[in-house]
């Protein structure tokens, strides 16, 4: 039985009495027909028109496992715009699924909470040499040892071909082929809720891919009232765009409910266009709330942009639309123009230590303020939303793959730089996230890849990928996106022996989250909670949070010499848990002491921290004495 007895009213429904229900939106044609293909019931029927371009028919032997197509008045045939399942590709025949068939067996499941979550990015196709959901079930241990809470997918809608990053989907309801389809999906999920851990989906719903779409020849789904870099808008507010809103807002329920997803991510919401009163974004999170009540358990949608617009995080009643957090590139661009110098693209107009310190403050950076980039003003204020509304990042699919030869920041930076990254983002007052592999410092870069068919477009890809890049530095020619060998140099390897300096870091991530998990005040994301303060000069920035007694300060040097800085705390006794600079972390050994005593009178004193090191001071202060020091 699908979750909470809620199902999606579209496509190929398997009825509880036997037989299946098909219903599609195909107002373009004057009739539908179904051809069955295989199976019992195998043979044409005329679908019976309903109204507003509906038609739908009940056919009594159809069941799961059968093959159908649907024919337009064109006499052409095509698959189901919402097939739960195309097992021989885009262009190929749907295949009816009756969700009911799998057995769920992770009973009691309510989730993970917001504040809790410890996202780890992966790609299906990638994270293992074999590229299916069935493979990553093996590595989940791995997960939660290191201390993940929340395993995310790259889209896995099916895409034309075998590789692709997901975002060319054209089937929003059939989990990839080649991956394991539906039945392999909600095994990973599964999976996933017996070890403890959330699962996030990528959802695309700003548009579709270029290849292997035929939802024009049904219906309106698409207007040339806006463009996308992706092409043709999605029909959100024109005429005939109630259908097209009704099939977003099922798939969001369709991956809740009979996929049983935790939350979901959707990509790049600044080109999702809505100018209706109450827009696509705002009756997502309406739904998501809607299912988080009938299903008791967490459930959240996040977003993706560049826009540093709070008004997608913003209730309703403040005019926003009410979701449950967003990702934030300005840290990432902060943090890696810091570290690494590098001010091309859209770094341009980052690399100043003082935005660094304004990203721990206000997760922004840009808040109204000039972008040389952009060449106008960018940004507004976050309006003191709890850190827990923002994902935060060193790495992800995009800061890695989007760059000229894809590499990693393990490419490019020494050991203890690699060390800072991670504890400035997994110390940080966000929620962090990792891209796979980042924790043991991987080397195989991570490439754009695709698998299309069309020559004319494999072409158009390769050149887009071409001037498109503005990151990075590669020696020759940009991977070609369409050689199977870009896509297997991308392939990583989680369960080799991690020795080294791979080694050292992994457990490096794996302190990180022990104290992310174990000190109370690195579980509190108010802003009232935390001092933010920096040495511009010095390039040393401090982070003291605090939660009823515990008080943790976190130093942060992003210097590459030696120096003296001074420590100013509350009164008590605080005690040092990490220090980067450590030889267990083959630094040159810690610098800074292992106790501090804080007098009554006492202002501040002088400590020496090595370069590109973190140091981590815990206290317990009687009566939550924090001061701001």
């Amino acid at each position: 039985m699908v979750a909470g007895g809620w199902r999606v009213e579209l496509g190929a429904m398997v009825l509880k009495e036997g037989g299946t229900l098909f219903r599609v939106w195909a107002p373009k044609s004057k009739s539908v027909n179904l051809l069955i293909l295989t199976g019992r019931a195998a043979g044409t029927v005329v679908m019976q028109p309903e109204g507003k371009g509906y038609y739908s028919v009940t056919v009594p032997g159809a069941a799961d496992g059968d093959r159908y197509l649907y024919q337009l008045d064109s006499g052409k045939t095509y698959p189901d715009p919402v097939s739960r399942s195309q097992p021989d590709g885009v262009h190929e025949s749907s295949q009816v699924v009756d969700p009911d068939q799998f057995l769920w067996t992770e009973e009691g499941w309510q989730g993970v909470p917001l504040e809790k979550y410890r996202i780890y990015e992966i790609h299906i196709g990638t994270f293992t040499r074999e590229g299916t959901f069935e493979a990553v079930i093996q590595h989940l241990d791995y997960l939660v040892d290191l201390g993940i809470t929340a395993l995310e997918l790259m889209p896995v809608s099916q895409c034309p071909g075998k590789r692709n990053w997901g975002y060319d989907g054209v089937y929003h309801f059939a989990p990839q082929s080649n991956y394991g389809g539906p039945e392999g999906l909600r095994r990973l999920v599964n999976a996933c809720h017996r070890k403890g851990l959330a699962v996030v989906l990528d959802v695309v719903y700003n548009h579709f891919g270029p290849e292997g779409s035929y939802l024009d020849l049904f219906g309106n789904y698409f207007t040339d009232k806006y463009r996308t870099p992706w092409g043709r808008a999605v029909n959100l507010d024109g005429p005939d765009s109630d259908p097209v809103l009704e099939y977003f807002l099922c798939n969001a329920g369709y991956w809740i409910s009979e996929f049983r997803f935790d939350a979901l991510r959707l990509d790049a919401v600044d080109w999702i266009f809505d100018q209706t009163p109450k827009p696509l974004l705002r009756r997502l999170a309406d739904e998501m709330h809607l299912h988080r009540d009938r299903l008791g358990r967490h459930i959240y949608l996040f977003a993706e942009n560049d826009t540093n617009d709070v008004r997608l995080i913003n209730s309703p009643d403040k005019c926003g639309f009410g979701l449950d957090a967003q990702w934030c590139d300005n840290f990432h661009h902060a943090l890696r123009a810091l570290l690494t110098g590098e001010v091309t693209g859209y770094y341009e107009d980052f690399g100043q230590f003082s935005q660094l310190q304004k990203a721990f403050e206000q997760a922004f950076v840009f808040t109204g303020e000039y972008s040389r980039y952009r060449r106008r003003r960018h940004g507004g204020p976050t309006e003191n939303h709890p850190g827990s509304q923002f994902v935060v990042f060193s790495q992800n699919h995009d800061q890695v793959g989007n760059r000229k030869c894809g590499d990693r920041l393990s490419a490019n930076l020494a050991l203890n730089q690699l060390l800072l990254a991670a504890a400035t983002v997994i110390l940080s007052p966000y929620l962090p996230l990792l891209f796979m592999g980042e924790e043991y410092g991987e080397r195989a870069p991570f490439h754009y890849f695709v698998d299309h068919s069309n020559p004319e477009l494999i072409e158009l890809v390769r050149k887009g990928k071409q001037e498109e890049h503005a990151s990075g530095i590669c020696e020759g020619e940009i991977p070609d996106p369409s050689a199977e060998a870009t896509f297997e140099e991308s392939i990583i390897d989680v369960a080799a022996p991690k020795e080294g300096e791979q080694a050292v870091l992994l457990e490096f991530y794996k302190q990180l989250f022990v104290l992310r998990g174990s000190l109370p005040a690195l579980q509190v994301f108010q802003r009232d909670a935390m001092a933010v303060s920096g040495l511009p000069e010095q390039k040393v920035l401090f982070l003291r949070r605090w939660s009823g007694d515990n008080s943790v300060l976190c130093l942060f040097s992003y210097s590459n010499i030696q120096q003296e800085v001074p420590l100013a705390l509350p009164q008590g006794a605080w005690q040092r848990v990490l220090d980067s600079s450590a030889l267990k972390w083959r630094g040159p050994g810690e610098e800074t002491p292992e106790t501090v005593q804080v007098g009554a009178a006492e202002q501040s004193r002088m400590i020496r921290i090595n370069p590109f090191s973190v140091v981590v001071y815990s206290a317990d202060l009687s009566g939550g004495a924090h001061g701001r020091g």
